[in-house]
């Protein structure tokens, strides 16, 4: 099932998600994480958190083959250290520990169609978090992968990349994030906004 992606502005995507309980149900989960990675790739994006599709849970996917594609120039298009790329769902996350100078890199998000901005954050994370079978794991990640699960993580805690934007750009994004709040965006996917269902 492909989910419509929640739009900017709708209160799900500013709230704290809730941990996955012990008891949810195997199967239910695997169909879930199924359904996000098959809404992420048709909206062509590398991650995507479940409340992104309505669902405040602690639980997101990620694949960033396509992050670390090369520049016109044939550079690699990833800071020290470079990192294999990543497919993998994540229930439960968090993050132990950041390190590592701060690099700036434009984001996106795929429920802020259109709007691309610059954020700074720290290039190795050591993540604590149970797989699909909830298993535990504490492992480490690097550069673009790493940057695609703090964009993800940030979503589990209520926060958009938006949010570390300068009071002045804000400022000049605020017409922007109202427009999507209110369905007045182009994306090549389904979107759902506040109040009005799908689109």
């Amino acid at each position: 099932m492909i989910y419509p992606i929640v739009a900017f502005g709708d209160p799900v995507l500013k709230a704290p998600a809730k941990p996955i309980a012990s008891d949810f149900s195997p199967a239910e989960l695997k169909q879930l994480v199924q359904d996000m990675y098959d809404t992420m790739y048709y909206a062509h994006g590398v991650g995507l958190a479940a409340p992104q599709v309505g669902k405040s849970i602690r639980l997101f996917v990620i694949d960033s083959e396509p992050m670390l594609d090369e520049d016109e120039e044939g550079n690699p298009i990833i800071p020290e250290p470079t990192a294999a790329p990543v497919k993998r769902a994540f229930i439960n996350p968090q993050i132990v520990e950041e390190t590592g100078e701060e690099w700036a890199f434009e984001e996106g998000c795929l429920s802020i169609p259109g709007i691309r901005e610059t954020v700074y954050r720290k290039p190795v994370i050591t993540l604590r978090y149970e797989d699909e079978e909830r298993q535990q794991h504490e492992e480490t990640f690097s550069g673009m992968t790493a940057r695609v699960i703090q964009h993800e993580y940030d979503h589990l805690e209520g926060v958009l990349f938006t949010d570390y934007v300068s009071g002045l750009k804000k400022q000049l994004l605020k017409g922007k994030l109202s427009r999507i709040s209110k369905g007045d965006v182009k994306a090549d996917y389904r979107m759902k906004f506040a109040g009005q269902g799908r689109r």
